[in-house]
């Protein structure tokens, strides 16, 4: 078992630190899930096409292959974690600003490649984020900094999904595209004020050992079965709203809403539902802990995609959308931050970066591969029968939750680190 004494940084400085990095770290998905997804909407791009621009999220799924490298080497400023986060995120801001000087409609290919240039680099900013955070808090903080993190994640989209729409009809998409990439300097500057972690154990010596032993560890923790097993929740939990969420900003506009009007709903109902989500998931995760957080939470994630099924039957009222945006923002942001608390206890903190970024890749695969199948699945089943079946596709994972996580044992981490 690891052992190593240290002090973690204050309880209010690791809040805000966690704040601003998740907001930093949601901030780019967002534009690719839901301003690109209404710009392109808006210029007059196929639905099917959009849908398949999931696949410009493929960093995400992959991102453990090259996170071994983030382990072994070392940027010449900042330190080991530090200077990759901060590199990341400047190339996140250029790529954003610069996607919005083309035409989707007569440069789609070059549209696309700027969309996966921000992919790669936020998928890497992600990988550094979250083993920063690991090897930061301590062992106390980490359910109520993971649950700020999530939310504040959550939070940003309010940039890309309502601040960016609203000035998209005000000004031109170059502009929009331009302001938009500057959110990401409350980031860059956490980044250069906030303190490098303490490593635990020395670094990989080299690249094999980087990739094998992060690897041997976990399948040797508990068995073959058990790691099979955590693989399988880890791909299930959020299948069902991840696929529920892919295509909500083009099913707004389908219904007859207005850029401006979902923009405004989801700067009201998504801003004051994610700060109370933010609010309740730091106190619950610290009363009920992560185990029975998995639970609740991930009931009440599920029911939040049942929403758009009432919704696509109202079809365009200003309070059913309010209603489901706000109940979305709370629910699925807090099954978030349970699941990620989850994940953060399974990772050892000698293999950090590679081991955080497996286990989020796989999370991320229905939104990279399934959800770009959306499109195809909403043109044959239609909207309500669509939402019903990512509400099915929820069941699995909570399916799993008796060997997972028990209702009456507590998780705790495996690795004491503080």
């Amino acid at each position: 078992m690891l052992s190593t004494e240290r002090v973690g940084p204050s309880k209010t400085k690791a809040l805000l630190v966690c704040v601003f990095l998740g907001f930093s770290s949601g901030l780019p998905l967002f534009i690719l899930y839901n301003l690109l997804s209404a710009w392109l909407k808006s210029e007059g791009v196929d639905l099917k096409a959009i849908g398949l621009f999931a696949l410009v999220g493929i960093p995400y799924t992959w991102k453990f292959l090259w996170s071994p490298a983030m382990d072994r080497f070392q940027l010449p400023f900042l330190g080991r974690r530090r200077g990759w986060i901060i590199a990341t995120q400047i190339a996140v801001m250029l790529a954003v600003m610069l996607m919005g000087q083309f035409n989707p409609s007569a440069e789609i290919w070059t549209v696309v490649f700027l969309a996966a240039i921000v992919a790669f680099f936020s998928a890497s900013q992600d990988i550094v984020i979250d083993a920063h955070r690991r090897e930061w808090l301590t062992e106390e903080q980490m359910g109520s900094g993971t649950a700020l993190f999530v939310n504040a994640y959550k939070l940003s989209t309010l940039v890309p999904g309502s601040l960016s729409l609203i000035l998209s009809d005000i000004i031109s998409w170059d502009w929009v595209f331009f302001i938009t990439g500057l959110f990401m300097l409350p980031g860059i500057l956490t980044t250069l004020l906030v303190s490098e972690p303490r490593m635990y154990g020395p670094a990989p010596k080299t690249l094999r050992e980087a990739v094998v032993e992060p690897f041997n560890e976990f399948v040797n923790r508990r068995g073959w079965r058990h790691a099979l097993l955590i693989l399988a929740f880890i791909f299930l939990y959020k299948l069902g709203d991840s696929m529920a969420t892919a295509l909500a900003t083009p099913f707004y506009l389908e219904l007859g809403f207005t850029r401006t009007e979902i923009g405004l709903v989801a700067k009201n109902a998504g801003l004051w539902a994610s700060i109370l989500g933010g609010m309740l998931g730091a106190y619950w995760m610290l009363k009920t802990g992560v185990n029975r957080g998995l639970w609740i939470f991930g009931i009440f994630q599920a029911l939040a995609t049942l929403g758009f099924v009432i919704l696509a039957q109202t079809g365009a009222d200003l309070w059913v959308l309010t209603w489901v945006i706000g109940f979305e923002a709370i629910t699925v942001g807090l099954g978030t931050a349970a699941f990620t608390a989850y994940i953060a206890l399974e990772t050892n903190p000698r293999f950090t970066a590679t081991q955080f970024a497996l286990f989020t890749s796989l999370s991320a695969v229905p939104r990279t591969f399934i959800n770009a199948l959306t499109g195809y699945i909403v043109e044959v089943t239609g909207w309500t029968n669509f939402f019903i079946l990512c509400f099915a596709l929820a069941i699995p994972g909570l399916l799993l939750l008796p060997k997972i996580a028990p209702w009456n044992k507590e998780k705790k981490s495996e690795f004491q680190t503080n």
